[in-house]
């Protein structure tokens, strides 16, 4: 299949004759999310709809040539040992190992055509995470800690939750008040229970209740002198949002797994990764603003078909990252379209990279940012689309390339948040969330 070509346009910002019509545009009915909308995409788009994001983090960087971009019409030591199936979208293939996935492919859209120049780990998880370059004197925050700042969520549950972790996914500047909350653990481990989420033997509700007493008013005089005497109004401290945490039952209710019944569990598979997942969506059922699901073990240097598909050797079911990946990741796209929320949850899943079109001597890949994919479902995105297109060997962008820095647009965009928002640095620089990027106008 000849994949389509797209075209962008750009944003480049809110001018203060932008917000006179915004405001006009409010007057009329139209709420700010869909004024920016119809400013960016024209009267005709569909406005964001996302109320949260599920991005599930494959560390590492996923080959793109054994998932979602395979050439098999390429030389061997290019087009690896799998092969391509086909999905419910005609003309739209992806690899054996995603057989669930091609089930759902009329939900899912597949960009061909991300392109970084940042190739270690580090630099380049910063780099999609953020949609900024890495800066050696200012630290960017992610995604997760951006919305939380934006949109804090409800009053218990954390707005940025990790599971077992966000990797890499750091406030930045914006400080520890939005760091992600991590879970940690295994949720797949029968007795998994989310780690600070329970009283020291020691202390009962009336002595936290006393401390958070105590922090309160901590804060408030801090920031009365902070302010040269001047009274300010009362927010959150993370002590008190983290005991708020502990002493509710729909937080507790929210992380427990045992309540979701056994075909549920088992439609998302038995791992770590599917059952992550089915705790995500618990999550944003329940009003996270964003949720990140980090996988581990894509840096695949060495012999793509024992990590990849089989997992351990003597497998007879393949149980690698891939069909792991298959089974959480097509268990949570059914899932949320079953129960009516697939439209209001933006679902992202990608890696920092791609890996390279030859095989290496060990029978692996390296890393290869210069082209590699990236996969979106929901908050209104049309699906059963393939945007942009790498060359025959996979190596670098054919059509419509795509940055990191027009994806974050993109999904800020998509989660009802203006890409020229501005936040402030401690130092009290304004910074955009977003500087520059296009965005990818085809997946509304």
């Amino acid at each position: 299949m000849r994949d389509r070509v797209f075209f962008r346009s750009r944003c480049a910002g809110m001018t203060r004759r932008d917000s006179v019509r915004v405001g006009a545009l409010t007057g009329l009915g139209l709420s700010l999310v869909e004024s920016l909308a119809v400013r960016a995409y024209g009267r005709q788009a569909r406005p964001p709809a996302a109320k949260s994001c599920i991005l599930l983090w494959l560390d590492g960087g996923p080959s793109h040539l054994e998932t979602f971009d395979l050439k098999p019409d390429a030389p061997t030591e290019v087009r690896g040992p799998f092969s391509p199936i086909s999905t419910t979208v005609p003309g739209l293939e992806i690899s054996e190992l995603l057989p669930r996935t091609a089930q759902l492919a009329q939900h899912i859209a597949v960009i061909r055509s991300m392109t970084s120049p940042l190739g270690e780990h580090g630099l380049a998880n910063h780099y999609l995470l953020t949609g900024y370059h890495p800066s050696p004197v200012i630290e960017y925050p992610a995604f997760g800690s951006v919305v939380a700042r934006i949109r804090p969520g409800n009053s218990v549950l954390p707005p940025y939750v990790g599971i077992p972790r966000a990797k890499e996914g750091n406030a930045g500047f914006l400080g520890s008040t939005f760091q992600p909350f991590s879970t940690g653990g295994d949720p797949s481990k029968e007795g998994f229970q989310v780690r600070d989420l329970s009283l020291f033997p020691e202390v009962d509700a009336s002595r936290l209740n006393r401390r958070m007493d105590f922090v309160r008013a901590f804060d408030l005089y801090k920031r009365a002198v902070e302010s040269d005497g001047t009274s300010v109004g009362h927010q959150d401290s993370t002590f008190e949002r983290a005991c708020r945490m502990i002493t509710s039952p729909e937080a507790r209710q929210a992380f427990d797994l045992t309540a979701e019944p056994a075909e549920i569990r088992a439609e998302y598979g038995p791992r770590m990764f599917g059952q992550s997942c089915l705790l995500a969506r618990r999550l944003v059922e329940r009003g996270v603003p964003f949720v990140t699901v980090t996988n581990t073990g894509w840096d695949t240097h060495d012999g793509l078909v024992l990590p990849l598909k089989d997992g351990f050797s003597g497998a007879k079911v393949g149980v690698g990252l891939v069909p792991t990946f298959d089974a959480g990741f097509a268990a949570l796209i059914g899932d949320l379209h079953a129960r009516g929320m697939l439209d209001e949850t933006l679902v992202i899943a990608m890696g920092e990279f791609g890996r390279t079109p030859k095989l290496n001597p060990r029978g692996g890949r390296d890393h290869w940012p210069r082209v590699f994919s990236v996969v979106m479902a929901g908050a209104g995105i049309s699906g059963g689309q393939v945007i942009g297109s790498s060359d025959r060997t996979g190596e670098s962008p054919q059509d419509d390339p795509v940055t990191p820095n027009d994806l974050a647009a993109t999904i800020y965009t998509l989660l009802g948040i203006d890409p020229a928002y501005e936040l402030v640095t401690p130092d009290g620089r304004p910074i955009r969330v977003n500087q520059g990027g296009r965005l990818i106008t085809q997946l509304l």
